[in-house]
């Protein structure tokens, strides 16, 4: 009896197109980071890199649920002393609306060498346009 290890050249990496309008960031977040590791796959293995890419489009026009617009503080280090900043989710949403998402994708994925990697798969976008149509992404309803 063998155990199967999947290989980058067994399977092709599928593309996903979300649109974000009026979803809560943490349940399409959860949903994205699963497609970036390739949960859903029978071929899925902790240690390998099987996941999809998908296109995020309208992610300012997600949504955060109650009160966190104005309670959620994201913060950040410069490493240097004194160095801590902080700013709200209303104002991240104005200065870099696709932020938002990006940085709960990002806590969503392991904290590993592959994290990286998958991160670079998702590709955010404001509006309903986006470069990828080449690609024939799949809409997929979150």
């Amino acid at each position: 009896m063998k155990s199967y290890m999947p290989r980058n050249s067994d399977f092709e990496k599928k593309w996903y197109l979300i649109d974000a309008q009026g979803k809560p960031v943490g349940r399409l977040a959860s949903k994205v980071a699963s497609i970036l590791r390739g949960k859903g796959k029978p071929q899925f293995a902790p240690h390998s890199d099987i996941g999809d890419f998908v296109v995020i489009v309208n992610a300012d026009k997600a949504s955060l649920t109650g009160r966190k617009m104005e309670q959620k503080t994201y913060y950040r280090h410069s490493h240097y002393p004194g160095g801590l900043k902080s700013v709200t989710a209303e104002r991240l949403a104005e200065e870099k609306p696709g932020e938002m998402i990006h940085k709960a994708v990002w806590g969503m994925l392991p904290k590993n060498r592959l994290q990286k990697k998958l991160i670079q798969r998702v590709k955010i976008y404001v509006g309903e346009k986006h470069p990828h149509a080449a690609q024939n992404p799949e809409v997929l309803e979150v």
